[in-house]
């Protein structure tokens, strides 16, 4: 009582996607049944302005324990939104109309395996291309034409994470930084070729949080289970780039959540199990300023 008025509410199906707003519209995704359903809401009534509805049953042998999805947000890019469903379909649907322009099926045209928990990776953009971790033999990361959906690269044979691909610039170069299962890479998004790796592991191969770059000091943070923080310094010399790590601390356990940085500080829920607490570390340092 006496907290925010309620303006609208409306109820949604089973879901880990979260919501993605742009030009006044909320979309999201959720499950009903055997279906995957894509959905454009008016943000001032939460009314549906369409729905794109496709069939997404479950792979075999994934583990519904912990929900049937989807995971993955979408991702609204120059009037097309991009979404990647639990069973790896990805769809491609025009932002005003909510029709499907192009589609693919990562396991049925891949050979892609679906981690034990499904898909969880949103799709990236990057020029005219959407990136996305596939997970297929020589197609762990795949790049798709934005516009027609046909490949224009696919490389490396990296076990999939629930991880989603960033951006990051270093010295006017850029690339494309992803958690794998078991590393942390770093490709040329023109051409997809490795520029880095860097093992980070721990016992259930699961690396979920976004890596976050600080470009004035160069610093790529990122955390998990059980390895804990670190960070390491990035540095390009010609066409190659050199890693150091500066420091790691296993204080910092930042594993399902995605961590905010806001200046020399990042900031997130850590540890694997209740309890677990709110901290701030500083990303040049390695020093955990509270919790």
């Amino acid at each position: 009582e006496g907290g925010p008025k309620k303006i609208w509410s409306r109820p949604l199906g089973a879901v880990y996607s979260t919501i993605a707003f742009v030009d006044d519209r909320l979309y999201t995704m959720y499950r009903e049944g055997d279906d995957e359903i894509v959905v454009a809401l008016d943000s001032q009534t939460g009314k549906n302005v369409w729905e794109n509805k496709y069939a997404a049953p479950l792979p075999e042998g994934m583990d519904p324990q912990f929900g049937k999805g989807p995971n993955a947000t979408p991702l609204v890019h120059d009037g097309k939104v991009y979404t990647f469903g639990i069973g790896g379909k990805l769809h491609c649907i025009d932002q005003k109309t909510g029709k499907t322009a192009w589609s693919h099926d990562v396991l049925a045209e891949f050979g892609a395996k679906a981690p034990k928990f499904g898909f969880s990776s949103s799709p990236m953009a990057y020029k005219d291309m959407i990136i996305t971790l596939v997970g297929g033999e020589d197609a762990a990361i795949v790049a798709f034409d934005k516009t027609d959906g046909h490949v224009l690269w696919k490389k490396h044979s990296f076990k999939n994470s629930y991880s989603t691909p960033k951006l990051i610039n270093l010295d006017g170069e850029d690339q494309v930084v992803t958690y794998m299962a078991n590393e942390i890479i770093g490709l040329d998004p023109k051409n997809g070729d490795l520029k880095w790796r860097y093992a980070i592991e721990n016992q259930w191969g699961q690396n979920i949080c976004l890596p976050i770059w600080n470009a004035e000091s160069r610093m790529l943070f990122f955390s998990g289970s059980e390895a804990g923080a670190r960070g390491v310094k990035l540095t390009r010399k010609g066409d190659k780039t050199e890693l150091e790590e500066i420091w790691s601390s296993k204080k910092i356990q930042f594993y399902h959540v995605t961590s905010v940085a806001i200046g020399d500080y990042v900031y997130g829920s850590t540890g694997q199990r209740d309890p677990s607490f709110f901290a701030a570390i500083n990303i040049k340092d390695g020093k955990v300023a509270w919790r």
